[in-house]
């Protein structure tokens, strides 16, 4: 644990602000599955600015008691989908942290969704934090090519056909 807390110490903060989203979509379990990778220092800090407590240590054994409750609301807030022009809400069904201990691998889900014609993603996620963030949205449909869109600040939004 010392050693961990060490090698954290000596790794110099990232001075990019980047998030990545995938956005899946199963036919055979008629799901749009989401997952997010976003960094630690970021994401605290973002959920801090909207009300969370100080001291979240995310994905750590002293991990604040109402974290996911925290992050669950910052995600339905930032990371918004519409499927054939209705909003849909993602359900929030975890997180781990990555290999690498810099950031959180953030799981979501929205069941019942029968042959999309079209996605629309609005990923706002740390916006409000940095004035150069960026986001890579990925989106995947079975047979289907995957379509990458880079969104910043002032333009969240994309829409993908099935």
């Amino acid at each position: 644990m010392i050693a961990l807390l060490f090698a954290l110490l000596l790794t110099p903060a990232h001075d990019f602000h980047l998030s990545k989203a995938l956005v899946e979509y199963s036919g055979r379990e008629e799901a749009l599955q989401i997952t997010l990778h976003i960094f630690l220092d970021d994401l605290e800090l973002a959920l801090q600015q909207r009300g969370a407590a100080e001291g979240l240590f995310l994905c750590t054994e002293k991990e604040h008691p109402r974290a996911d409750e925290y992050l669950e609301r910052y995600l339905a807030q930032t990371f918004r989908l519409w499927v054939d022009g209705r909003p849909v809400q993602a359900g929030y069904l975890g997180k781990e942290i990555s290999d690498d201990l810099m950031a959180a691998w953030c799981y979501l889900e929205v069941r019942e969704i029968s042959r999309p014609r079209t996605l629309t993603v609005d990923n706002r996620i740390l916006m409000q934090v940095y004035d150069d963030q960026k986001n890579i949205i990925s989106i995947r449909s079975e047979g289907k090519p995957v379509d990458y869109f880079l969104v910043m600040r002032g333009d969240t939004r994309r829409k993908a056909l099935f």
